[in-house]
């Protein structure tokens, strides 16, 4: 008899990064996973809530740092505290995933994990409730990969790539939503450069790689050993130790040793590398309004109603605006006046004030990295 019963499933939230990009206001100790960027919940809460459709909190696990581990049990209390994993030094993707698989693979192996980076937005949680129900379906049915994949809007370059290849299923939905289209996944590319951006748009068949998986405990694990074997060993190592008191010794002395390296380089381009049909990689549409919010820009973008309007935010109690068009303002308390000015980034912290534009956001990064080499630990 075929076994009908439902997939235990498992969210993991990685919540390690410092979010750099969005200095001022994203600091160590309250990096953008943990503010509110959009309404009165912060990105990690909207990234719980939205799971909910699909698992109990009680389910969710959370990777994240020393740094952020404590404001963040206090954002999500319904998640188990047991749950919220510290990494004791950052390692990339990889590791972080491959750390829930092989503490769940001791006890559940079969156990659909899914990967969430918590600070994306989404417009429509209950289309994505919909499209992640049939990837943890697929996901659980073998040693089967889903990725999910957002449909480009523009010749992106900021975004790895996904070439679909052949159609495997068309599943007609009965809430009013569209079908969702599977497909076998040919290749995972790079970022591109402009003109390869380009014909990535006319091709059809490429999407954006929005960085949310899903595997079993066990098809990551066996992944890692055939992929990453010298990984493999001290996350082995780790899991054996969770729930000891030596737990905490052992995983700061053995994490270090776990390859700085992304889960696409580690697993997912060296699984393709079977070939399409081989490798059991499948791709579902992220079509369910995401955003990254992965710069002041693509803030301003995601807040601006129209072309060209000034997006005033924080509790800024007045602005005053003459031939200014296209700014971001964050000023809590401040009236702010623009004259003349476009396309401008304004942020305004207690203790630090950012202005530079909305086409130079990205290298908000780059910034931080100077005021950390100039001695100013302070502010960041």
């Amino acid at each position: 008899m075929a076994n009908t019963s439902k997939p235990v499933f498992a969210p993991v939230i990685l919540a390690g990064g410092s979010g750099t990009r969005f200095w001022p206001r994203s600091r160590r100790a309250r990096a953008k996973q943990v503010l509110a960027l959009e309404g009165t919940r912060t990105m990690i809460q909207d990234t719980l809530d939205r799971l909910r459709l699909v698992a109990e909190p009680s389910a969710t696990w959370v990777i994240t740092n020393g740094w952020l581990r404590e404001v963040i049990v206090e954002q999500l209390p319904e998640v188990t505290g047991e749950h919220v994993v510290s990494e004791p030094c950052a390692r990339n993707t990889a590791p972080a995933c491959a750390l829930a698989a092989f503490l769940l693979e001791r006890t559940a192996p079969e156990t659909v994990l899914g990967v969430f980076p918590s600070d994306h937005v989404v417009a429509n949680p209950k289309r994505f409730a919909e499209v992640l129900a049939k990837g943890i379906e697929i996901a659980a049915a073998g040693e089967n990969i889903v990725v999910l994949g957002v449909p480009p809007t523009r010749p992106e370059t900021g975004y790895g790539y996904i070439e679909q290849g052949a159609l495997y299923e068309r599943v007609e939905q009965t809430k009013g939503f569209a079908p969702i289209s599977v497909h076998r996944v040919r290749r995972f590319r790079e970022k591109p450069d402009l003109t390869t951006a380009e014909r990535f748009l006319a091709a059809g068949n490429f999407v954006w790689n929005g960085g949310i998986f899903l595997w079993s405990a066990k098809t990551l694990c066996a992944a890692i050993r055939e992929y990453t074997p010298e990984m493999a060993e001290p996350l082995e190592k780790i899991a054996a130790a969770y729930g000891t008191p030596e737990f905490e010794k052992i995983f700061a002395a053995e994490y270090p040793k776990c390859e700085n390296i992304s889960v696409d380089y580690a697993v997912l381009e060296r699984r393709s590398a079977r070939g399409e049909q081989k490798a059991n990689i499948f791709c579902l549409p992220a079509d369910f309004g995401w955003n990254d919010l992965g710069s002041w820009a693509s803030l301003y973008e995601h807040r601006a109603e129209r072309e060209g309007d000034n997006v005033i935010d924080g509790g800024t109690t007045g602005v005053f605006a003459i031939q200014a068009t296209g700014n971001y303002v964050y000023a809590p308390g401040k009236t702010v006046a623009l004259l003349g000015v476009d396309d401008l980034v304004v942020v305004e912290t207690d203790d630090a004030l950012l202005i530079t534009t909305l086409g130079r956001s990205q290298d908000v990064s780059k910034l931080v990295r100077a005021i950390h080499e100039g001695g100013r630990e302070d502010l960041i």
